[in-house]
């Protein structure tokens, strides 16, 4: 009977399970390190405990976690809000980068990116303010101009240059408490409130301005420089993901890939 099952096995139906498993591998890498990754592995269980009493006929128990099952997907909904806003923003950008490729899944896709960027007067303005270790956070925009964010902070609406990104986060500057949001060529906002990751996975020496980073690039396309107080490093942070201790020569490359 075993054999007869087997042989009856069509190819869709392993091609099914194939992207069922690739899709869970997936889901899996977007939670971990994130406390939805308990979640998950708990809804996993569920299910599995699940298809296991009905198939021995448990009718209670499957009456029971079926209907646990079948509300589920709206608290997994609430539960992996962010996680899922993530993966629609990175299916949602129909535009073809030019000189960058996306990766979802195992398919790879160029997006064509309008925004220009000062480039050298930003990583010039990071590498003064890492040996003098003058702390930063300066966020970057690309299809996402971060309305929300803007609106939180302090208009400034100036042309970037190091002087006025220097000046900004000058320790006793008014301004220096936040993020500064370029668009463009524009600052556009300084001492603006970002949201605060949690992900397990950020090194604990690691204070707000890195947690900012992380938080404001899971919730959007944006990348984001930090030059820390007091190690003196800069680092960034882009699609959800930290990187430290960066050269100026290496956040050069990284933005020119970007934005140009």
């Amino acid at each position: 009977m075993l054999l007869v099952g087997l042989f009856s096995l069509r190819i869709v139906d392993i091609i099914d399970i194939i992207l069922f498993a690739v899709l869970l591998y997936e889901v899996y890498n977007l939670v971990k390190g994130t406390t939805g990754i308990r979640i998950f592995i708990g809804i996993i269980a569920v299910y599995l405990i699940w298809k296991v009493v009905k198939a021995l006929q448990m009718q209670l128990l499957t009456e029971v976690l079926g209907q646990f099952i079948s509300v589920g997907f709206l608290a997994l909904i609430v539960v992996f809000q962010p996680e899922l806003r993530q993966v629609l923003l990175m299916v949602g950008n129909t535009k073809i980068i030019k000189n960058q490729r996306k990766r979802f899944l195992f398919w790879r896709f160029k997006i064509d990116n309008p925004v220009s960027l000062s480039i050298d007067k930003i990583v010039m303005a990071c590498q003064k303010m890492a040996e003098t270790k003058t702390g930063a956070l300066i966020v970057i925009a690309q299809q996402n101009e971060l309305a929300q964010y803007v609106s939180t902070g302090q208009p400034v609406d100036a042309k970037i240059s190091e002087v006025i990104l220097e000046t900004i986060f000058f320790k006793n500057s008014p301004l220096h408490d936040g993020a500064v949001i370029v668009i463009g060529q524009q600052i556009k906002a300084a001492r603006c409130i970002l949201p605060v990751s949690n992900k397990a996975t950020i090194p604990t020496f690691c204070g707000l301005r890195h947690r900012a980073a992380v938080g404001i690039t899971e919730k959007s396309d944006a990348i984001a420089i930090i030059v820390s107080e007091e190690r003196g490093e800069i680092a960034y942070a882009y699609e959800g993901k930290l990187y430290e201790n960066i050269s100026p020569s290496n956040l050069s490359n990284l933005l020119e890939n970007l934005f140009k």
